[in-house]
């Protein structure tokens, strides 16, 4: 449970198949974010208050954040902590979200323009960013292996005092 340094404020979320494909459509984006109460709060105490928060208890597979829900993603909730993720640079989260995004070829116009409208800026301005590492099949929850490619980068903007936990994913 946190101490309050995070309240959750909204949601962005891209459905790939809302555009026009030719190939695997099948993906998303999901952005959830945060306020920070103080600017000060270390990263590592940071990424614990997160994984704490209710909207972290989230397996994306289409029923949401549930308050005593147990897993985050493909993994079993109790296998998360600070540790289990790491510090990266600006170019490597980029990398990251244009890898998986472009992987099947360019994206159409449209969805390219909204991915630079509203998720280029969070990856840009952020003052810290950190990637969920691939902690493998061990740590999977019961089903957690449905989803292909699961890509988690936290994203801390100490300026504007928010931190928002990006997922890209497939259904």
């Amino acid at each position: 449970m946190t101490d309050g340094t995070l309240t959750y404020r909204d949601q962005i979320f891209i459905n790939f198949s809302a555009f026009p494909f030719e190939d695997h459509a099948f993906r998303w984006i999901d952005v959830k974010r945060f306020g920070l109460s103080r600017r000060d709060v270390a990263g590592d105490r940071l990424l614990a208050d997160l994984v704490g928060h209710e909207q972290y208890r989230d397996d994306y597979a289409g029923g949401g954040a549930e308050a005593a829900g147990l897993r985050h993603g493909p993994y079993w909730l109790r296998n998360l902590s600070p540790a289990a993720y790491e510090q990266v640079d600006g170019a490597a989260a980029h990398a990251v979200l244009r890898g998986w995004a472009d992987q099947f070829g360019p994206l159409p116009a449209a969805l390219s323009a909204r991915l630079e409208d509203e998720v280029h800026p969070l990856l840009a301005d952020a003052t810290e960013r950190y990637r969920l590492k691939d902690l493998g099949r061990g740590a999977f929850h019961d089903w957690g292996g449905v989803q292909i490619d699961f890509h988690e980068l936290v994203l801390v903007d100490r300026t504007a005092g928010t931190l928002s936990l990006l997922v890209a994913a497939d259904d």
